[in-house]
């Protein structure tokens, strides 16, 4: 009898003993679980980027006395002066109704394109050629 005692004691130990780790394994697992749903959800914004302008591109201009009569006498920067033409290019509906790409010369623009029309690729030569 003290025998049987024992075993059961030794039993309702042990079941003891595993009915927590069990508890615990799943407590875990559970933990483990959540745990990279809140670290996705506390990730830190993104940074925009640290990219900074090209000076090259940044340094202002002197313009040529055909362009200054359509963007001003003001020294600007490249990136301004196309932004400019293209400005004034709209507002005076000058982009070729069939081809879009095809800019058409005004009387002020006839002497800085050269021609009647240029493409919208030349745009950008013909600046080279009118700025200092």
């Amino acid at each position: 009898m003290a025998k049987a005692k024992k075993s059961a004691k030794k039993a309702g130990k042990k079941a003891a003993k595993k009915a927590p780790k069990k508890a615990a394994k799943k407590a875990a697992k559970k933990v483990a679980k959540k745990a990279p749903k809140k670290a996705a959800a506390k990730k830190a914004p993104k940074k925009k980027s640290a990219r900074k302008p090209n000076a090259a591109f940044m340094a202002p201009l002197t313009l040529s006395p055909g362009l200054s009569e359509v963007l001003g006498s003001k020294a600007l920067p490249r990136t301004e002066i196309i932004k400019k033409i293209w400005d004034y290019v709209k507002k005076n509906g000058l982009q070729d109704k069939v081809n879009r790409r095809m800019i058409n010369a005004d009387a002020k623009l006839r002497p800085i394109f050269g021609k009647d029309q240029i493409s919208m690729f030349e745009l950008a030569k013909v600046v080279n050629n009118n700025v200092k």
